[in-house]
This record gives C-alpha cells, sequence and structure tokens, in this order.
C-alpha cells in the first residue's frame, strides 16, 4: 500500500513537473504574441503620415491626368 503512495506521488511530481514545463512554454509565447501585438499596433500607426501623404499625391496625379485628358481632347477637337 506505501509502495502505491510512493509510485502515485512520482507519477503526480512528473505530471507536475510537465505542467509546469508546459505553463513556462505557453508564458513564452503568450509573451512573443504581446510583443507581435504591440509592433502591429505601432506599425500601422507610424505608417498613417506616410499613407496619407501617398493618398495626397494619388490624388493630385489623378486631378492631373484629367487635366491633361482635358487638354488632349481640346487639342484633338481644334487639331
Amino acid at each position: 500500500s506505501s509502495q502505491q503512495a510512493l509510485e502515485q506521488a512520482r507519477a503526480t511530481a512528473e505530471e507536475l513537473e510537465d505542467l509546469k514545463a508546459m505553463a513556462k512554454g505557453l508564458e513564452e509565447e503568450n509573451s512573443e504574441l504581446r510583443q507581435q501585438a504591440r509592433q502591429l499596433v505601432r506599425g500601422p500607426a507610424s505608417s498613417l503620415p506616410q499613407n496619407q501623404q501617398l493618398l495626397a499625391e494619388g490624388h493630385g496625379l489623378r486631378q492631373r491626368i484629367q487635366a491633361l485628358s482635358a487638354e488632349m481632347a481640346d487639342l484633338e477637337v481644334s487639331g
């Protein structure tokens, strides 16, 4: 009976060590995921001014294309 109790205690101790190792692995994974999340949150925020500049440039180019198209149309009509 005491032999069974010792074996059960050893098995429980091994299981506890396995659970500790698993918990440590999960903590490390959690830390990595938090770091990735922080980078993702910072990424778009830091590129926002650049995105706005690119949108403004795109809008300006569209306007310039429309103006050039109108000029070409005028030249074709008068030419």
